[in-house]
């Protein structure tokens, strides 16, 4: 077998630096954050659309000065959210001054002073029977300032002089803007000219297309933490039950990622740890109580003989968190770490916003999920979209393999995160083999 040359596996290299910020960050800018990368995006463009449109039917467009991977959606509550500079993630107010904001920067001059950008915004709502929060409130002029940072963030606005959190002055302060109209215009990703609203966008965003059932899956792997086999559809789960090998292979070419199969689903996992915006285990309370909250949960409700349908067992993906439960074990947790482990004081006087922020890391971690219908039932299919397995395939069987109806449902990935037991040989210190509780690393 011929070796790579040492040529060839800089190149693969150099390629599978450029692809993995591209995905990370799907606007790059000549001149921002990820600048030193930017020549690799150039260097191997023609490369690199080919691939994404292969692999995942992304749309690739490379600027001298920008370059911009045009993601689709996965379909309702799949989405990445973005968020403020503490955390808080964007409201629908929030959206809404973002995109009355690039509909009004598409057109702009280079330069504009920020209040004209405002009662522009402000004309552009009113135009489109859009009622916004009262900017002249301090709620909504922190709205419009979270909004407009984003922007900033992208490098559609550039602050010249002054700062677009000048709004939020009580005097009301003044910037000088100037305006990146070819980067607004490429912000925005979905077929907005084919939807009558915000359902159809995201549904019509989240069609794979030609590419069917394979590219919907390569993009589930890729943008999210797991895809369990009760998330897809018969046709879904044929391709990737038959397929999963060579597809880890070619994730591991392309995107450095490695592929972790289990009964219950798969993974794409990165040992860089640089492709999520999600940590778990992380820093902070919020990190800290889920992970703890996931291992209890599993302590307690992991099934007892779990199974695979090829072997004569039942397939569990999940099991039902009893009414209750989440909030006993949280209290629990709070009075055992909390004081001790320094949680913020905002969550140990109001457990109930910790529960709400703690369920929502491991719903997006896809460690925990409403109960309720899922993909595999038809749940937020394309119209026309190819559900069934070809004829004469046998695909898993994953229906039921999570309880229906109401309340949590504790997922099948949460095991991952549970305490187990290290044996370690007895030294002279010691007068047997010491046993020790470990969490995942």
């Amino acid at each position: 077998m011929t070796l790579p040359s040492t040529h060839d596996v800089a190149l693969a290299a150099e390629r599978r630096s450029a692809a993995r910020l591209l995905l990370a960050h799907p606007l790059v800018a000549s001149d921002g954050p990820h600048a030193d990368l930017f020549p690799l995006i150039r260097r191997h463009a023609d490369w690199l659309g080919k691939r994404f449109q292969q692999v995942l039917g992304y749309r690739l467009l490379v600027d001298s000065s920008y370059a911009r991977l045009f993601k689709a959606g996965l379909g309702a509550s799949s989405g990445h959210r973005l968020e403020r500079s503490t955390g808080t993630p964007f409201t629908p107010h929030t959206y809404a001054c973002l995109a009355l904001a690039l509909s009004v920067l598409v057109t702009a001059p280079e330069q504009m002073l920020l209040s004209q950008l405002v009662a522009d915004i402000r004309a552009a709502a009113a135009d489109a029977g859009i009622e916004l929060e009262e900017t002249g409130r301090v709620a909504g002029k922190r709205t419009l300032v979270a909004a407009l940072r984003q922007l900033v963030d992208w490098g559609v606005l550039i602050e010249t002089e002054g700062q677009v959190a000048a709004i939020a002055q009580e005097a009301g302060g003044e910037a000088l803007i100037t305006v990146d109209r070819e980067l607004a215009r490429v912000v925005v990703a979905g077929p907005l000219a084919q939807a009558r609203d915000g359902a159809e966008l995201v549904q019509r965003a989240a069609d794979p297309g030609f590419g069917g059932p394979r590219t919907y899956v390569r993009r589930m792997l890729v943008e999210t933490p797991v895809v369990h086999l009760d998330e897809l559809t018969d046709a879904e789960r044929d391709w990737l039950r038959t397929r999963q090998r060579r597809e880890a292979q070619a994730f591991s070419e392309l995107l450095g990622l490695e592929m972790e199969i289990r009964a219950e689903g798969v993974a794409l996992v990165d040992p860089e740890e640089e492709l999520t915006d999600l940590h778990l285990p992380g820093t902070g309370t919020v990190a800290q109580a889920a992970l703890l909250l996931a291992v209890r949960l599993v302590e307690r409700l992991r099934p007892q003989e779990p199974g695979h349908p090829a072997t004569g067992g039942t397939l569990v993906i999940g099991v039902a968190v009893p009414d209750g439960l989440v909030d006993e074990v949280l209290a629990g947790l709070i009075a055992e770490y909390g004081q001790r482990s320094n949680w913020q004081r905002g969550y140990l006087e109001d457990p109930s916003s910790l529960r709400e922020a703690v369920l929502d890391l491991l719903v997006r971690m896809r460690l925990m999920a409403r109960a309720g219908r899922l993909r595999a039932e038809g749940e937020g299919l394309p119209q026309g979209y190819v559900e069934e397995a070809p004829e004469g395939r046998t695909v898993t069987d994953a229906h039921g393999a999570r309880p229906a109806g109401g309340g949590w449902v504790l997922l099948a990935a949460a095991a991952r995160y549970a305490t187990h037991v290290t044996l370690r040989p007895a030294t002279a210190s010691d007068k047997g083999t010491g046993v020790q509780e470990e969490l995942p690393l």
